[in-house]
């Protein structure tokens, strides 16, 4: 199921990319057929669009309107100049689009990036909604929630009448997209055992990177916007069919001390799978003496977790920072939009699987690390490549969505393992909003080529490069339980190192007020 909303969130993160395809366009004009009614339409644009150096017509301005008549015009013609007041007229053949139904062009060209940047802003407010939100009231509500704010507003969002309404109904798909994301992370990561966990988060974003692929095909074959945002959004009501079989975390409903549904939660995913449970297992399942709900604060009382909280922000920052940068910027590389969106997309996957070994044989922190330093140098080679040799450029832009990719998908694995289980979503969820930021920036920072195309490349890539530094302070998790609560002071790996050698029945000793108490292991879900 987890790969299946992969799919729909591949499509919402970067559909608008085909929706403001480059139309030739200019200036509305037809002020002069008041007095040229029997004009063609090159003779009306040659009298009313001064040309460029090229010798085409401006697109963004116009000759002033006059009240001369039409032999004057001709034989004076015009000299003053002004920007396009009537709007712009567009080539009637072309399907309906963002760029032409809400005149996108020439002064209103950045509204395209600035909604970008309000869908991340988004993709922000869900990360910071829905994070601590599931830790409170559970992994599964919040995951309807979001599916049913997601398909509601997906597909209103082709009905909009107005381009700012457009940017309000893409913001809240966007906290839907965080939603969903975040919390799936979760819930998977809470369900599988160590040696699987990489496999389960890694192949899920295989998907979305199928994904992406499949919005190329999809983009290519419907090219009127509404049409593409209905066939895009409406899939997602589907899976409302079969969220029966979506459980809770077993592992949340015992740190919420609900021992008796963990247990027939267990025991139904036992009998679906074919096995058994022995009885001696379960009676393990004991509540905590003190339940408790993590807080943000939480996360910066213990001095480990509050570098594990600022480190793997940072991570995120970078990572969403770099990937974004690249993957916004896919019509300005010089070959067909569709087929370098497929390349994009195609790249990721062995990105993703290449995680799943490099994860197991290297561990987190050397892959996170090596992954963001070699993200940022590729980007800091490419400033260097002359603007006359697009192809090289576009070969280390796929090399550099390579890298990023891997190293994202190597942040869900690592922060979802350094985070306990009770603060985990609020953990990842603020992690979430650092990458949230970072997305909101990246198409911003776009904006700075126009003073100089190396601008943006260059901080693209100087900021991962201080991430992989960051990255080596940070305790290594491979192969570790996960923390269910933040007390003990220890990061994870220290935590099930002293568990292991302090018991061999399943129990962990500690101290409290000079007595000796006695807690459950992380059971392996």
């Amino acid at each position: 199921m987890r790969r299946r909303w992969s799919l729909s969130v591949a499509f919402h993160q970067f559909c608008q990319l085909f929706m403001v395809p480059h139309v030739p366009h200019h200036c509305d004009t037809s002020w002069i057929r008041a007095v040229g009614p029997n004009l063609t339409e090159e003779e009306q644009l040659n009298l009313t669009l001064p040309r460029d150096a090229d010798g085409a017509y401006e697109q963004c301005s116009m000759y002033s309107p006059v009240d001369w008549d039409l032999g004057s015009i001709v034989a004076y013609g015009l000299n003053a100049t002004e920007k396009c007041s009537n709007g712009w007229v567009y080539p009637s053949a072309q399907p309906p689009s963002l760029l032409t139904e809400f005149d996108l062009v020439c002064d209103r060209k950045d509204l395209n990036d600035i909604s970008q940047s309000i869908y991340m802003v988004g993709l922000f407010l869900g990360s910071m909604i829905f994070g601590p939100l599931s830790d409170r009231i559970g992994r599964r509500p919040v995951i309807l929630i979001s599916i049913l704010l997601q398909g509601l507003f997906g597909v209103g969002t082709a009905f909009v009448p107005h381009f700012y309404v457009y940017v309000a109904f893409r913001c809240v798909v966007g906290a839907s997209v965080s939603g969903i994301t975040m919390t799936i992370l979760a819930l998977a990561t809470e369900w599988v055992g160590v040696s699987s966990r990489p496999k389960a988060v890694l192949i899920s974003h295989c998907c979305f990177a199928i994904g992406q692929m499949l919005l190329a095909g999809l983009s290519y074959g419907i090219r009127n916007w509404r049409l593409l945002e209905i066939a895009g959004s409406a899939p997602i009501f589907a899976f409302f069919f079969c969220i029966r079989v979506l459980p809770e975390s077993a592992r949340w409903l015992v740190t919420k001390g609900r021992i008796e549904e963990a247990k027939k939660v267990l025991q139904k995913a036992a009998s679906i799978n074919k096995r058994t449970i022995p009885p001696g297992l379960l009676e393990q399942l004991k509540p905590e003496t003190q339940t408790k709900s993590g807080s943000t604060l939480d996360l910066f009382r213990k001095k480990h977790l509050r570098k594990v909280t600022l480190i793997m922000s940072c991570t995120w920052f970078v990572n969403s920072f770099v990937y974004y940068g690249l993957s916004l910027n896919v019509t300005n590389f010089g070959l067909d939009i569709y087929l370098t969106q497929l390349a994009f997309g195609a790249v990721e996957i062995p990105a993703r699987v290449g995680c799943i070994f490099t994860l197991q044989w290297f561990g987190r922190k050397k892959t996170q690390a090596v992954l963001l330093l070699l993200s940022g140098l590729v980007c800091l080679i490419i400033t260097g490549i002359p603007e006359d040799q697009p192809m090289a450029t576009t070969v280390l832009a796929i090399i550099g969505k390579f890298t990023t990719s891997a190293s994202f998908s190597t942040s869900y694995v690592y922060s979802a393992e350094l985070f306990p289980t009770i603060v985990r979503q609020t953990g990842v969820g603020l992690c979430s909003m650092s990458a949230r930021v970072a997305g909101i920036m990246a198409p911003l920072i776009r904006l700075l080529g126009k003073y100089h195309r190396a601008i943006p490349v260059a901080i693209f890539g100087s900021a991962p490069v201080v991430g992989g530094l960051l990255c080596i302070l940070l305790p290594e998790t491979r192969g570790t339980d996960l923390a269910d609560d933040t007390e003990g002071g220890h990061p994870p790996a220290e935590v099930c190192e002293n568990a292991n050698s302090s018991s061999e029945n399943g129990h962990v000793k500690g101290k409290d007020g000079g007595r000796d108490n006695e807690y459950t292991m992380t059971t392996h879900f």
